[in-house]
C-alpha cells in the first residue's frame, strides 16, 4: 500500500490517471469527461442516494447535484486487490458555497484504468450535517 499526502491537485504519477483526471474534470465542472472515466458499468455512490450506474446516469447526476462545488484531495491511499484491481482512497473534502466538509471517496479501478465504482462518503456526524442542512 502506498500513501501520499499533498494538496491538490494529485501529481500524475503518483496515483492513477482516471483518479487524478476524476477530480480535474470535476472541479472544471467537465462531467461528461468525468462520467466518461467510468466503466461502461460503472458505479458512483454518491451521499444518501441509490447506486448511479452507467456513464450517462452518473453525467446527468453530477450535472444536477455538483455545480459550484470543488473536491480539495489531501492524502491518498493505494492498494491493489487479488483480482490485481487498484483501490484508491482519497480523503480530503468538498467546498460548496455554503460550507466545507471532509469526505472520503474510495475508487475501484479496473486494469485498464477506468473507474468500476466510485464511493463517496461525507466525513461528518450527524450533528454536524443536521447543522449545515439549517444553515
Amino acid at each position: 500500500m502506498a500513501t501520499r499526502t499533498a494538496e491538490a491537485p494529485l501529481n500524475p504519477g503518483t496515483v492513477s490517471s482516471a483518479v487524478d483526471s476524476y477530480f480535474t474534470g470535476f472541479n472544471a465542472e467537465d462531467y461528461r469527461a468525468v462520467a466518461a472515466l467510468f466503466a461502461a458499468d460503472g458505479v458512483l455512490l454518491a451521499p444518501f442516494e441509490e447506486p448511479i450506474v452507467g456513464t450517462e446516469a452518473i453525467y446527468t447526476y453530477l450535472e444536477a447535484e455538483a455545480v459550484s462545488m470543488r473536491a480539495v484531495p489531501v492524502e491518498v491511499e493505494t492498494e491493489v486487490d487479488a483480482d490485481g484491481n487498484q483501490r484508491v482512497v482519497v480523503r480530503g473534502r468538498v467546498k460548496t458555497l455554503l460550507f466545507t466538509v471532509g469526505v472520503r471517496w474510495t475508487f475501484v479501478l479496473t486494469a485498464a484504468d477506468t473507474i468500476q465504482s466510485a464511493e463517496i462518503k461525507l466525513m461528518a456526524s450527524l450533528q454536524e450535517l443536521m447543522q449545515l442542512d439549517r444553515g
